[in-house]
């Protein structure tokens, strides 16, 4: 039931009647000459302080290059005052942004930490949350003018206060019977979860996975369902793994259907954990199919099966009572033997189409072909640069590289 290379297509988003009708017009963008002078007159504070918190900079770093006072910066931030406008090409340049990003009149998704769902908040800095809801915010930003072109799936999740499919249905509050009603509502079964990502994205859920190197990428995986699409960023740390992976990406999908307000305690990330382990493997399905006793060859067949760690596996003996907390300690620490070994060591997502983010690559490529989108016009629209577009479509720029030998 779980493969590899299984090519089963989501839901593919349409072409929206209103892709003209609906492009964004500023000063300086789409075809305009962005001058400091016209930034000056239209700067949108909140543009600063999403700049600054994606370059991961304080405000003392910033008024450091470019040479007035940190008070002075978070004035521009709260819009007592605007930076003059011979600053601004050095304020771009230093958060490595196009001047016109800090124009006012964009759509802005804004987010806080009581918005997004962070698995290791209380080991994460501010600085790293604040880069990881910047990110967010942008991966809204790129799903909103994409969604302008093309019509995506319809948000399909009870309890999600923007779900466009059957908004009125609330799913328990315990995790586990929660679990057991999505994975019916979404007619899934009692079987192994076939594609997990690809059925999220089917129902609308944005999913993204940032590159290595991504500030995102230093927080875990993450969710928020404060914007108008839910979000779930899951990041390359747990991709080396795709059991981790599909795991963290039921996880995320707890969070959503069980968590309005991110607390960040323990109590939200057990039952995040606990809504994932059923939906993934429930009780009534797997537990006739566990052996007597704990043998890992049999264990193997059950993961790739199941779509699930062995050590996942492991620990459902615990939480079915099946075996003492000695045993399974026992158990765990055998299998840390054996995690090297071909069945037992990690596989790459790169293997599992069905499980790798695609929704706005698709969507992108559908707007490229009828609406003759481009990645610069797109850039454009959201002043970005060109890069930071391909960056998060997670589309590689195959223009060859000028090599100077000197």
């Amino acid at each position: 039931m779980f493969r590899r290379l299984q090519n089963e297509n989501l839901r593919t988003p349409t072409l929206s009647r209103t892709m003209k009708d609906n492009q964004l017009s500023l000063p300086g963008i789409n075809g305009g000459r962005v001058t400091p002078k016209a930034v000056w007159e239209g700067f949108d504070p909140a543009r600063l302080t999403q700049a600054r918190h994606l370059a991961g900079m304080t405000k003392k770093d910033v008024a450091a290059e470019i040479g007035v006072s940190p008070a002075a910066v978070g004035q521009y931030e709260t819009g007592s005052t605007r930076p003059r406008a011979d600053l601004i090409p050095r304020l771009a340049e230093v958060l490595d942004v196009p001047i016109a990003f800090f124009l006012a009149g964009r759509p802005h998704g804004k987010l806080d930490s009581s918005m997004a769902h962070f698995r290791t908040l209380r080991s994460t800095s501010g600085m790293q949350r604040n880069r990881s809801l910047g990110f967010a915010e942008q991966v809204w930003e790129l799903t909103y003018a994409l969604e302008k072109r093309v019509q995506l799936p319809l948000v399909d999740l009870p309890g999600f206060a923007g779900g466009e499919v059957h908004p009125g249905v609330e799913l328990s509050l315990d995790p586990l019977e929660a679990a057991r009603e999505l994975r019916k509502y979404w007619d899934l079964g009692e079987g192994p979860v076939r594609h997990l990502v690809r059925q999220m994205e089917a129902r609308g859920i944005v999913v993204v996975t940032p590159e290595p190197d991504e500030s995102a990428a230093k927080t875990d995986a993450f969710s928020s369902g404060s914007l108008p699409r839910p979000l779930a960023v899951l990041t390359p740390n747990r991709s080396d793994d795709v059991y981790r992976h599909r795991f963290s990406a039921a996880h995320e999908l707890g969070h959503l259907v069980l968590h309005t307000v991110a607390t960040g305690d323990a109590r939200q990330e057990r039952e995040a954990d606990m809504f994932a382990a059923e939906f993934l493997t429930p009780r009534t399905s797997l537990q006739p199919l566990l052996p007597s006793r704990i043998d890992f060859s049999q264990l193997v067949v059950l993961r790739k099966t199941w779509g699930v760690s062995v050590s996942s596996l492991v620990y459902r003996y615990r939480e079915f009572g099946l075996f003492s907390d000695a045993t399974i300690s026992r158990a765990y620490q055998r299998l840390n033997t054996l995690e090297h070994l071909p069945g037992f060591s990690p596989e790459p997502v790169s293997s599992y189409p069905g499980e790798q983010p695609s929704m706005l690559r698709k969507a992108f490529e559908l707007a490229e072909r009828h609406a003759d989108l481009t990645i610069t016009r797109l850039a454009s629209e959201l002043a970005w640069k060109p890069s930071r577009v391909r960056q998060l479509l997670g589309i590689a720029d195959t223009r060859p590289v000028l090599r100077i030998v000197q």
